[in-house]
C-alpha cells in the first residue's frame, strides 16, 4: 500500500468516527433547540459563539492549522444554527422577485437550508421580517457598478426594529440564454432587466441585437422559455438557464467582469446587535445637529478611535425637506474589543441628534 492509499485509509476512518461524532453533536443540538424554545433564547448567541471559537480553536497544539479549524467550526455552528431554526419553525427567509432572480441565488446560498419565501416588492420582505412571517430578509444593499440601492437603504431607517444581521459580495455574471436549439446567430431579440442590458451594452451592440427591458433577469428567462422562439433570448444567470430549461449560448456578457452585488440579511431586533471588536463591521444610522462642522466632528470621532469608515451615504430624512440621515459602515480595528465599540457609540451619542446601531455583523464572500 502505497502512502496516498494509506493516507486516504486514514481520512476514512476518521470520517467514519466524525459521522457517529456528528450524530451526537445534533442530538444535543436539539436538546438546546428545546430549551431555547421552552425560554424564548434566539438560536444566535454572537458572545457565546466567539467564546467558543476562541476556546476550541486554542486546543489545538499545531498553530498553524488554527485559522482552518476556526473555519470549520464556523462551518459547524451555522449549520447546527440552521437545524435549530428547523426545529424551531424559524427558518424562514424572504426575498424580492422570482425564483432564480439574484436575490434568490444570494439567499439560497446564505441559507441553504431554510425555506424561501418570495415577494413583489421589498417592502414587502421588510413587512413580512417585521411581522413574523419571515425570520430572514435576502435584500440587494449595493452594486459596484450601479451604486447603492438608496430604497432599501430608506426602508432600513423607516423599520427601527429590525437589524442588520449578515452582509455578503456575490460576484454577478450574466448570461446570454435561449430555448434548447437556438443559436447565437439566430437571434434578434434580448429581454432583460435595464441594468442588465446596460452592463452588457457591448455585447449587444457588437451583435446589433434589438432590446427590450423586463422587470427582472430571473421572470425574463422564464418569459423566453414560455416564448419559445429561438430568436428571443434573455440575459440572466446560469441557475436561471438550469431552473427554466434554458441553454447558454454566451457566457459572461456583462462588459465588467468585477460586477458584484452586495447583500443584507436582516431580521427583527430581538437584542441589540452584539458587538465584538475585530473582524466585525459596524452599521450606523445617525443625524446631526444643524451646526458648523458637525457632522465633521462626528466623522473625526471614528477615525480619532481606530475605526476605519468604509462607506458614508446621506439620505433624505421623511416627511422633513432638505435635512438629511447618514449611514455610515465601520470596520473595527486589529484587536478592538466590546467595550472599545460602546466607547465609540456613547461618544457618537453624545455628538449626534439621533444615533442607532443597525447592525455588528461580518462580511461574508460567496462564489459566484
Amino acid at each position: 500500500m502505497d502512502l496516498l492509499q494509506q493516507a486516504r485509509g486514514e481520512i476514512d476512518t476518521i470520517d467514519a468516527e466524525m459521522a457517529a461524532l456528528f450524530e451526537r453533536r445534533m442530538r444535543a443540538v436539539a436538546d438546546v433547540a428545546r430549551y431555547k424554545a421552552e425560554t424564548g433564547k434566539p438560536v444566535f448567541d454572537a458572545v457565546r459563539e466567539a467564546a467558543v471559537l476562541d476556546k476550541n480553536t486554542a486546543r489545538l497544539q499545531d498553530e498553524t492549522l488554527r485559522p482552518y479549524y476556526r473555519a470549520f467550526l464556523q462551518e459547524a455552528m451555522a449549520v447546527s444554527r440552521a437545524y435549530q431554526r428547523a426545529m424551531l419553525g424559524r427558518d424562514t427567509a424572504a426575498y424580492q422577485g422570482v425564483e432564480g432572480a439574484w436575490s434568490h441565488i444570494a439567499l439560497r446560498r446564505l441559507f441553504p437550508f431554510s425555506r424561501a419565501v418570495s415577494f413583489a416588492t421589498w417592502g414587502e420582505v421588510f413587512d413580512a421580517v417585521q411581522n413574523g412571517d419571515a425570520e430572514f430578509g435576502v435584500l440587494p444593499f449595493e452594486n459596484s457598478n450601479a451604486g447603492d440601492v438608496s430604497t432599501v437603504l430608506d426602508l432600513l431607517y423607516t423599520h427601527p426594529g429590525l437589524i442588520v444581521a449578515r452582509m455578503c459580495d456575490l460576484p454577478i455574471r450574466q448570461d446570454l440564454l435561449g430555448i434548447p436549439g437556438a443559436t447565437l446567430a439566430g437571434v434578434r431579440t434580448v429581454v432583460s432587466h435595464p441594468q442588465a442590458l446596460a452592463q452588457s451594452s457591448v455585447f449587444l451592440q457588437q451583435h446589433g441585437f434589438a432590446t427590450h427591458p423586463w422587470n427582472n433577469t430571473a421572470d425574463a428567462a422564464r418569459h423566453v422559455a414560455e416564448l419559445q422562439d429561438p430568436s428571443v433570448a434573455a440575459i440572466a444567470s446560469a441557475e436561471t438557464a438550469e431552473l427554466y430549461g434554458l441553454q447558454i449560448l454566451a457566457a459572461g456578457v456583462n462588459a465588467d467582469g468585477d460586477n458584484t452585488t452586495r447583500f443584507i440579511v436582516i431580521e427583527r431586533a430581538e437584542q441589540p446587535p452584539v458587538m465584538t471588536g475585530e473582524g466585525q463591521r459596524l452599521a450606523l444610522l445617525f443625524t446631526a445637529r444643524h451646526k458648523p462642522g458637525q457632522l465633521a466632528a462626528v466623522l473625526d470621532q471614528i477615525g480619532a478611535r481606530g475605526f476605519n469608515m468604509e462607506c458614508i451615504k446621506s439620505r433624505p430624512l421623511p416627511h422633513v425637506p432638505f435635512e438629511y440621515y447618514f449611514y455610515v459602515q465601520l470596520v473595527c480595528p486589529a484587536g478592538s474589543t466590546r467595550a472599545d465599540c460602546e466607547t465609540l457609540l456613547d461618544t457618537l451619542r453624545a455628538a449626534c441628534s439621533t444615533l442607532r446601531l443597525l447592525g455588528a455583523f461580518t462580511l461574508d464572500t460567496t462564489e459566484s
